[in-house]
Formats: C-alpha cells, structure tokens, sequence
C-alpha cells in the first residue's frame, strides 16, 4: 500500500514540476509584452487569468501531496531501507520543485519592477497631458479676453 502512496507522491510533484514550468513560461510571455514597444495590456490580463488557473492547480496539488505524504510518513521513516530507491526520487523532484519554484519567484519580482516601471511611464506621460492641456487653456483663455484691443493714442492733427 505505501509503494502505490510513493507512486502517487511521485506523480503530484511531476505534475507540480510541470505546473511551475508552466508558470515559467507565462512570466517570460508577461516580461516580453512589457520589454515591448507597443504593450499590449489585454494580452497580459489574459495571461494573468490563465496564470491564476495554474497557480489554483499548484495550490490544490500541494494540499493534495501534503495529506497523503502525512499517511505515510510514519511509514516512510520506519522503514527507509525499504523505500530507499523511491524516497531518493522524491527528494530530488522536491529539489527540482524548489528550484523551479524560486526560479517563478525570481520572475515575479522581475516582471514587477517592469509593470511599475511601465504604469510610472504612464502616469508621467498624463501628467506631461495634463500640463500641456492647461497651457493651451490658459493661453485660448488669455486670447480670447484681448480680442478687442482699445486706441491707446489718438492722433490730435487733425
């Protein structure tokens, strides 16, 4: 029974393996829609939707390799000599798990510096907007009071 609980724990880090890379593969599509001339910011909410399907996945395979691994822990230490083969798999697809998930961790915060990056161009460009609508404003507002000139000098020869 613990060996089908070891095959089963197997194939959830496999597949969470599988999700990061995943992951990882968004975040460069987000990365390079922000390194873009043109960003395009439907496409980059479309990736953040499918992003959060992934993430649900991974969240749900955790929980799920957390319950099982806890029926056969006790199990698994008991007998390690018996398991050996299996419990070394395991232990090197959770490191390739932990890589993998500091390696989406590391995206992350990239990306994040490039959004703030872009939406700080943004908000100065409008304020850059904003500066130059007022000037012609105030400049249409100005002309448009002295349309009207009055004789500053009249001429007395006459």
């Amino acid at each position: 029974m613990t060996e089908n609980y070891l095959v089963i724990l197997e194939e959830s880090l496999r597949r969470k393996l599988q999700v990061l890379e995943d992951i990882q593969a968004y975040n460069q599509r987000q990365q390079e829609i922000f390194q873009a001339d043109n960003v395009d910011l439907d496409q980059f909410d479309s990736y953040v939707d499918e992003k959060g399907v992934l993430i649900e996945r991974l969240n749900s395979l955790d929980n799920g390799f957390e319950r099982l691994y806890a029926n056969v822990a006790q199990e698994l230490s008991g007998n390690r000599e018996k398991y050996g083969d299996q419990i070394k798999r395991l232990q090197g697809l959770v490191s390739k798990v932990t890589e993998a998930g500091i390696a989406v961790q590391a995206q992350e915060a990239r990306n994040k510096k490039l959004i703030e990056e872009y939406f700080r161009r943004q908000r100065e460009g409008i304020r850059e907007g904003r500066k130059s609508s007022k000037a012609a404003f105030d400049y249409y507002k100005n002309m448009s009071k002295s349309s009207v000139v009055m004789p500053q000098i009249m001429d007395q020869k006459k």
